[in-house]
């Protein structure tokens, strides 16, 4: 189980440096097509994280929880 949520947080902070980088090529004011690509990996990299959280959950390795209730 410990992989998996190194493996999340990879792919997590993947996500966000992608973002990162589509913002820093907006900011400068270059080419569109290196903002779009950026963009692109990043909603690439979701749906990855999406379905492995899927297929771990499918497999058994992560369970669901619900809300503490007081």
């Amino acid at each position: 189980m410990d992989g998996v949520k190194i493996l999340v947080i990879v792919v997590f902070v993947a996500i966000v440096g992608s973002l990162a980088n589509a913002l820093f090529h907006l900011y400068r004011g270059d080419s569109g097509s290196q903002m779009v690509r950026a963009l692109t990996l990043r909603i690439a990299l979701s749906m990855v994280l999406f379905l492995l959280l899927l297929l771990a959950w499918r497999v058994g390795l992560i369970t669901p929880h619900g809300l503490a209730r007081h």
